[in-house]
């Protein structure tokens, strides 16, 4: 089974073959930093996951993402078909096919480009290799919503959500289970500390103003002009497939549930 590091690599592969023009295997090789030999395996894992890769007459490879026609998913049966597949325990590329199906055929967006960013590449990389070695890491000039701060956080990461963008972890200092917006992040240091709350780690699935979950779920709606929408979503970029144009009010409105009212109360008072 691919480590969160390999899983990483192969997201930032599909994300540069989707991307035009199409490349050469050096180009992909200096991209991403590796050998020409890793690309050839890469490319290869690609087609056995079930990606329509092409290659043009002069050797430039790439990924045929045709959206436009064929079978289309929205996001919340995407996201039904997703667990359907991931609750089949057992491994096999048949799985791995099907899932990356699914993505290709749904408006639920792969967001392996927010990885190619360079300085949130780096940082999902070391989280992953402090993942992988249960290691402690010190999340650098972390910029809090929810306190307003920006400190330094030492962490024990334990795994990412399903789009890396945000980071779950530890936090010894309030013996509590955090996540962490990995864009809020400003670097990454190890402290040659081992991890040594394992037993209470809890997943901690964040909402799409990046909040966990503490007991309570708020419903949210609301109806914004066009400025106010783009401002919403430029901010806090997860809340995007929630919202709904609609033509009679010509608003944009957002009907979701949050595990905190904070994010929203402040954009709110920012826009008044």
């Amino acid at each position: 089974m691919l480590n969160q590091h390999k899983i990483l690599r192969v997201l930032q592969f599909i994300s540069f073959l989707e991307q035009e023009p199409s490349k050469t295997v050096v180009q992909l090789a200096s991209l991403l930093d590796t050998t020409d030999r890793t690309v050839y395996r890469y490319l290869d894992l690609v087609k056995e996951c079930g990606f329509d890769l092409q290659r043009d007459k002069i050797n430039r490879f790439f990924i045929v993402n045709d959206r436009s026609n064929g079978l289309r998913f929205t996001p919340e049966e995407a996201d039904y078909l997703k667990q359907l597949v991931l609750t089949n325990g057992k491994k096999s590329k048949l799985k791995d096919a099907v899932l990356s199906k699914i993505y290709l055929s749904s408006d639920a967006a792969i967001v392996a480009g927010h990885l190619i960013n360079v300085k949130n590449g780096k940082i999902v990389e070391r989280l992953s290799l402090a993942i992988a070695n249960k290691e402690q890491v010190i999340l650098k000039k972390y910029q809090s919503i929810n306190s307003e701060t920006i400190s330094d956080r030492v962490v024990e990461p334990f795994g990412f959500t399903d789009n890396y963008c945000t980071v779950m972890a530890f936090e010894p200092a309030s013996l509590r289970n955090k996540t962490y917006n990995i864009d809020r992040i400003a670097a990454i240091e190890f402290n040659n500390q081992n991890c040594i709350f394992e037993s209470d780690y809890e997943q901690q699935i964040p909402d799409a103003f990046g909040f966990s979950f503490s007991g309570v779920k708020h419903p949210v709606h609301l109806e914004l002009p066009l400025k106010q929408y783009l401002l919403l979503k430029n901010d806090y970029p997860m809340t995007a497939p929630h919202f709904k144009f609609n033509n009679k009010k010509d608003l944009y409105e957002l009907n979701i549930e949050v595990n905190d009212l904070t994010p929203v109360e402040r954009f709110l008072r920012g826009v008044e």
